[in-house]
């Protein structure tokens, strides 16, 4: 096994890597893992020939999925296998995990176990928790805690694929994970989430109000052409992206701001936020997304105030997984949770909800 198979595909069985690809809620970084300056003397040729000549031992349907994923790169720009390299072009490999590989380290970390049998458990993260180990981030994880709650359960190992996370969510989100403890049933798991079969309710905080009491937002979600840590929206009819499906249901409704339920067809990186976003209604105090400028209401002193207590109560985006819904992998019972606002997301809304009371408030 060469390491570039390692590394792009081989990591896990293909069918369980691409259902891994539609479960990631948690945005990943880009890592370089390989690079090469094209010789001044270099003939014309497609990229994927030239990686065949260059990476001994991998193969060429390898190289050109890792295209199709945008994996390659000439000159930090995504290319297709048949690009023709170019004598000084910078071709790069880029993956989604750094090059170095880490064991996962037990860590006595405090979980909130809200569910727990012999092959799953369902955690309520709380936000700012990162979900899994990487990106800088090395410790201090979901999945490190999880390590040391089950650090006796001898069927489980924290740094096999084949068990742990059937899905993620945000750091800066909280909310509702569904965890295996064996590989039956995170293929059971992960196979329901990948046809859409789950139940997900989120309760988020949104900027604006809403024409409707309830809709649905449509689009492809694909990276940002610019910024490479978002997410946008694209045509459903499009190559760009994967559909997406969002509905929406109006909870309360405090007037420059909203309270909805969303509820998720399909479950895409960063769904909520690039849908909401999309339809003019970004996440309140999501930076990443617009949310944390005041979109809103009246610019006076005292307003502009109460938002920046407002978001200094819910430093994050305003963004809780409330329910989660699944048939467990050996009884096939149908299983259902549902978790409480966090306290920041719960003071959040009691101060607009006084505001919106109480006319002489800002």
């Amino acid at each position: 096994m060469t390491e570039l198979e390692e590394d792009i595909f081989l990591r896990y069985p293909q069918e369980q890597a691409e259902l891994e690809d539609e479960l990631l809620e948690e945005l990943p970084e880009e890592h370089e893992h390989w690079r090469i300056e094209v010789d001044k003397g270099q003939s014309s040729v497609r990229v994927d020939k030239f990686l065949m000549d260059h990476m001994p031992g991998t193969s060429r349907n390898r190289i050109q999925k890792a295209a199709e994923a945008g994996s390659i790169r000439a000159n930090d720009k995504p290319i297709k296998s048949n690009y023709k390299v170019k004598a000084g072009d910078i071709i790069t490999l880029v993956l989604d995990h750094p090059k170095r590989d880490w064991e996962i380290v037990p860590e006595d970390l405090p979980l909130d176990v809200v569910y727990e049998d012999d092959v799953l458990l369902v955690i309520n993260k709380p936000a700012g928790l990162v979900v899994h180990p990487g990106c800088g981030n090395y410790s201090g994880t979901l999945v490190n805690a999880l390590a040391w709650h089950l650090r006796d359960d001898k069927g489980f190992d924290p740094n096999d694929p084949n068990v742990g996370l059937a899905h993620r969510i945000d750091k800066d989100t909280s909310g509702l994970l569904v965890i295996a403890k064996t590989a039956d049933a995170k293929t059971s798991l992960c196979k329901q989430f990948f046809y859409h079969t789950t139940r997900r309710e989120y309760n988020a905080l949104v900027w604006g109000p809403f024409a409707d009491n309830e809709g649905t937002i449509t689009g492809n979600i694909g990276r940002h052409q610019k910024d490479r840590l978002q997410m946008d929206v694209y045509p459903m009819d499009g190559e760009v992206g994967k559909p997406a499906i969002t509905h929406y249901k109006v909870l309360e409704r405090f007037g420059p701001v909203t309270l909805v339920e969303c509820h998720l067809e399909t479950g895409r990186t960063h769904q909520i936020r690039a849908h909401m976003r999309h339809i003019g209604h970004p996440l309140f105090a999501d930076e990443r997304y617009g949310g944390c400028q005041i979109l809103r209401g009246e610019q006076t002193a005292s307003y502009k105030a109460f938002i920046h207590n407002c978001m200094e109560l819910c430093p994050r985006q305003a963004l809780h997984a409330k329910t989660l819904g699944f048939v467990h992998p050996t009884t096939g019972k149908e299983m259902f949770f549902s978790s409480e606002l966090p306290e920041d997301f719960a003071a959040l809304l009691n101060k607009w909800r006084k505001r919106s009371l109480s006319p002489t408030l800002p």
